[in-house]
């Protein structure tokens, strides 16, 4: 271990974020401190009974920084955004990254609509959730529209009404009609009001409506109709008998389980909204550096609610972090409203939170091998990637492929793969521009010197005017650059970072005689791997996801290719003219043989747009005909 001593001395005893780095000035580990001065000098003291974790880490602290915050509330905010940007080997990080499907209710809109949403923005609308299932949410917004016929199209109304025809849910009897005016604002918005009555748990209203339409129904002799809304009341009993556990009163609250083995840890969360239990979720983390109960529940609160779109007014936890009292101000500040921890002792919120962690022990205890297998098929093979090609600390990796039909529509696609897992996000796809014809290499060549030119221009506005990293993606360059194809691929990439002044290592995929990956090339050298094991199979799945995306791609295109017609071309002609052309005449030879005055005597077609039809298709049956030879023309 390095000698500290001097360093430690000039360390300042205010609040503050400290970095651990290693010799390759890999970032280790981030902390938060009220004093920074003690909080780091502790780590170099001996026999203090830190554990082996913790001294594994000191053993490997080549240097470390600090950054000076007002308060602690500053260094907490900094220490997550750092833990999140580098995901430091020996920080407590938490594994998953999901997001929660919400019930959007476009209160805003005149005639609101109720759709799926897996975020929650600042837009008028009413969100209901969050809930666990997906599936739940679809089947919630179905039976809402059976219920209530509102409508699910997209038009804007009433700026659109009657523009265009009812759609099929109004034939159906699925929708009233707003878009033809065929009920009014008013009573619209009362089907609209009944539905947030449900969401919000007010259900008994609805079951009786339900059950009184079915007994009419039922005396009128209408039993095929009287058995469409039993079933209706019987679907709202269903939905209604689901939210019945009850947190107490009716406040939104989260009650987070949590149960360990090892440095396995399982996290239940309850989400309770309005008093009711709306769903539940797990998440996995792991502790490396077997930090206490309170600390680990810190953790996962701090990343946890950094990224969820909703807050709740309380959090229950069984083992309350020392700093509490920051983290509620930090989530206070964040959501606009106050923000509790509660640790609960006895009751109701003691059951329920007992009842969290009963979960978590169950899917501790059955998701540990899916754990370990899971760890292997990701961290575990980008290590064995690791020790083939001799490096270290890789963890973003890129791959890119082309795709075309003989030269035509070239497209080129970039896949992002971070530590072993798809980052769909970061997926991005290229139209070549400038290599007419089938030339892989050339395409790659484009693909590659776009990609990485962006990415340098952005990391450039991001030093110059302090542009927010995380908005974008260009700028994050691979740790290694992975290449379908092997000796030549590989140098169209290495020639590309020569040109641009960058260091980034290219590894090949060398084919065998089937076209099967054999081996790596990597530094002129092909390297033997073998293919049964964990990091074989995880370059397969890279390989196989950029040639799907390229596939995709190209077949987006194709496919518009083949549903244009010549309107297209025609200036002054777009989709609603082109429309209006079309249900005028039957075909485009006809509207190829109108005159600029027939053209515009339909109510779409000024006679500017006319003229501009009528000269087109003088102008392509001129070329047409030049495309005619000599002989076959006197022939005719």
């Amino acid at each position: 271990m390095k000698d500290f001593s001097e360093e430690l001395k000039k360390l300042p005893t205010e609040p503050g974020v400290y970095i651990m780095r290693d010799s390759s000035d890999t970032i280790m580990y981030v902390g938060k401190a009220i004093n920074l001065r003690n909080r780091v000098r502790s780590y170099f003291r001996k026999n203090i009974g830190r554990g082996p974790a913790i001294d594994n880490m000191v053993e490997q602290i080549d240097r470390f920084e600090f950054i000076v915050t007002n308060s602690e509330l500053e260094a907490l905010v900094l220490e997550n955004n750092l833990i999140k940007e580098h995901s430091p080997k020996y920080n407590t990080l938490l594994k998953d990254d999901k997001t929660y499907p919400y019930i959007k209710v476009t209160v805003s809109e005149a005639y609101p609509r109720i759709l799926f949403s897996r975020t929650m923005k600042r837009d008028k609308s009413r969100y209901f959730g969050p809930y666990s299932s997906a599936q739940a949410v679809k089947d919630t917004i179905e039976l809402l529209n059976r219920i209530f016929r509102l409508r699910t199209c997209s038009r804007k109304l009433p700026e659109d009404i009657g523009l265009e025809r009812p759609c099929l849910n109004y034939h159906i009897g699925q929708c009233m009609g707003p878009c033809q005016e065929y009920i009014s604002r008013e009573e619209y918005a009362k089907k609209v009001s009944g539905a947030l009555d449900f969401l919000s748990g007010n259900y008994g209203p609805i079951i009786r409506d339900l059950e009184k339409k079915m007994r009419e129904l039922s005396d009128e002799m209408k039993f095929e109709e009287a058995a469409k809304y039993r079933d209706l009341a019987e679907s709202v009993k269903s939905v209604a008998q689901k939210q019945k556990i009850s947190g107490g009163s009716g406040i939104d609250r989260d009650i987070i389980g949590m149960k360990r083995e090892g440095e396995d840890i399982v996290l239940q969360v309850f989400f309770v909204r309005d008093g009711r239990l709306m769903g539940r979720e797990h998440y996995h983390m792991t502790d490396t550096l077997m930090q206490t109960e309170g600390e680990v529940t810190g953790e996962f609160i701090k990343q946890f609610y950094s990224g969820t779109p909703f807050i709740p007014r309380e959090i229950m936890v069984r083992n309350a972090p020392e700093d509490s009292e920051v983290i509620s101000g930090w989530l206070s500040a964040k959501s606009g409203h106050k923000v509790s921890l509660v640790v609960p002792l006895i009751g109701t919120k003691e059951k329920l939170l007992e009842m969290s962690e009963e979960n978590a022990e169950i899917i501790l205890h059955n998701d540990s091998e899916k754990i370990k297998r899971e760890e292997a098929r990701t961290l575990g093979a980008v290590r064995e990637i690791e020790s083939v090609l001799g490096m270290d600390s890789l963890v973003r990796m890129e791959a890119f492929d082309i795709s075309n039909t003989n030269g035509f529509e070239n497209v080129a696609s970039m896949v992002v793969f971070e530590n072993g897992r798809p980052k769909r996000s970061d997926y991005r796809k290229f139209k070549i521009r400038s290599v007419e014809g089938p030339n892989d290499y050339a395409c790659m060549k484009e693909a590659l010197t776009r990609r990485f030119t962006h990415g340098m221009e952005e990391a450039e506005r991001i030093r110059d005017k302090g542009e927010d990293a995380g908005i974008v993606s260009f700028s994050h360059l691979p740790d290694l650059l992975l290449m379908d194809g092997g000796r030549g691929q590989v140098g169209i990439a290495l020639e590309v970072m020569d040109e641009l002044g960058l260091d980034i290592p290219v590894c090949g995929m060398v084919k065998d005689d089937r076209h099967r990956t054999r081996g790596l090339y990597f530094n002129n050298i092909e390297l033997p791997i073998d293919i049964h094991s964990e990091g074989f199979k995880l370059i397969t799945r890279i390989q196989d996801e950029a040639h799907r995306f390229a596939i995709e791609y190209h077949k987006s295109l194709r496919a518009k290719k083949q549903t244009r017609s010549l309107l297209d071309d025609i200036p002054g002609v777009g989709p609603s003219r082109k429309k209006a052309l079309m249900k005028r005449f039957q075909s485009i030879s006809e509207i190829a043989s109108a005159d600029a005055e027939t053209l515009s005597s339909l109510p779409e077609i000024p006679p500017d747009v006319a003229e501009n039809i009528v000269a087109f298709f003088k102008d392509f049956r001129e070329k047409e005909q030049a495309k005619v030879p000599q002989s076959y023309s006197q022939r005719i």
